[in-house]
């Protein structure tokens, strides 16, 4: 199988280093704008699979061109190209994914795609990051060992192993992404209704063993497909996972508009948008850089199983790999969407059309497969009284 990367930042190059050691992999088009960068990671990959291409994301027909040469893309850019990047995928023909983006309505375009994916006889599957993505998937495993679903609830959190600064937080993936998850409401399913409330609200303890007691809080983006997945459940709620104290303090800029798009000053005869400030101002200080960082993740499953009460819990921590310099985020995140690609490309995946995780990643093989990568995540089951 022939695959494409397009992105060569930090998950997208962590998908390439993972593909080029699949014996059925035969070449990865590791494609981006700044080929410095990537012919920089080829040299010290030193694998012959990997071929560097130039790519301008804003230029269509190179896209296409590079899509013409793979089997499977991988779209490791940002998720304001989704929509477009799954559109070339359907006119040429070529498997897609995503690493997600539901802000916006950028999942919900890609999934509109769905007739025509399915007349081309290829698969699109988008929100495969780790929220969205692992998440998607581990809730589906979870929900189809059920009769009946009842409660879903998620927390997920990329940290720094040592908190430091003001915020006790460095960026894993996009700053921007944080100012959006932060800022836009969040979707929840309570008493069977879909509902929204506000992000960084509704803080509650959760512990994790060798972390001691974290907060977890809503953002938006997280339940992503899943309250349409599953419209019936009783409880639907996302949070995310950061060191106790984080959310009060960064909700002081969001309610001073300062994340907010729209927020924008005149200095002096120039336009400024706050949001574009802060970034530049918070960048520097949140970079996580050489530092040590973890990802944790539970997501609990409840419902009815042989008319009994039943409760699945799939849990992951998972660290820097200290020899590859790869961070948490990046090995969950690239790991997730590797295998995932190589199960379309193998035809162990073969429905087409346009699917959310939940509803097409085999989750046992994805355990297993993400186990080989040592990305471990562990199922318990509690089982409770009979109905």
């Amino acid at each position: 199988m022939k695959v494409a990367v397009l992105g060569a930042g930090l998950m997208g190059k962590e998908a390439a280093r993972d593909l080029v050691k699949s014996p059925n992999v035969e070449k990865v088009l590791l494609c981006d704008l700044d080929v410095g960068q990537a012919n920089m990671f080829r040299e010290r990959l030193q694998n012959a699979k990997i071929e560097v291409c130039r790519l301008d994301a804003n230029e269509d027909d190179s896209i296409r061109q590079i899509m013409k040469r793979v089997d499977v893309v991988i779209n490791a850019l940002f998720y304001t190209f989704n929509e477009k990047i799954a559109e070339l995928a359907v006119e040429v023909g070529v498997h897609s994914i995503d690493l997600g983006g539901h802000i916006g309505g950028a999942t919900n375009a890609v999934l509109a795609l769905h007739k025509k994916a399915e007349e081309k006889g290829i698969t699109l599957i988008p929100d495969l990051g780790v929220a969205p993505g692992m998440i998607n998937i581990l809730t589906g495993y979870g929900a189809s060992k059920l009769d009946e679903v009842s409660g879903i609830h998620l927390y997920v959190g990329g940290i720094p192993e040592k908190p430091e600064g003001i915020f006790e937080y460095n960026v894993v993936f996009s700053l921007e992404g944080v100012f959006d998850h932060y800022t836009d409401p969040s979707h929840v399913i309570r008493n069977g209704k879909l509902q929204e409330v506000e992000s960084l609200s509704e803080i509650e303890p959760i512990f994790f063993k060798k972390y001691g007691e974290l907060e977890a809080f809503h953002t938006a983006g997280g339940t992503s497909t899943l309250a349409k997945s599953f419209p019936n459940v009783d409880t639907l709620e996302y949070k995310t996972i950061r060191y106790k104290g984080h959310a009060d303090k960064f909700k002081l800029l969001v309610d001073l508009g300062l994340t907010n798009k729209n927020t924008v000053v005149n200095l002096n005869g120039n336009i400024i948008k706050a949001r574009d400030v802060l970034r530049e101002v918070l960048m520097p200080q949140l970079s996580l850089g050489n530092k040590e960082d973890v990802v944790l993740l539970r997501a609990i499953i409840t419902g009815i199983e042989n008319e009994e009460n039943v409760t699945y819990t799939y849990e992951l921590a998972t660290k820097k790999d200290r020899i590859s310099g790869t961070t948490a985020m990046a090995r969950a995140t690239a790991n997730t969407v590797s295998a995932v690609a190589q199960m379309i490309g193998n035809n162990v995946i073969t429905k087409r059309g346009v699917y959310p995780p939940e509803l097409i990643v085999p989750g046992e093989l994805y355990i297993r497969e993400m186990a080989a990568r040592d990305v471990n995540i562990v199922e318990t089951i509690l089982r409770g009284e009979r109905v």
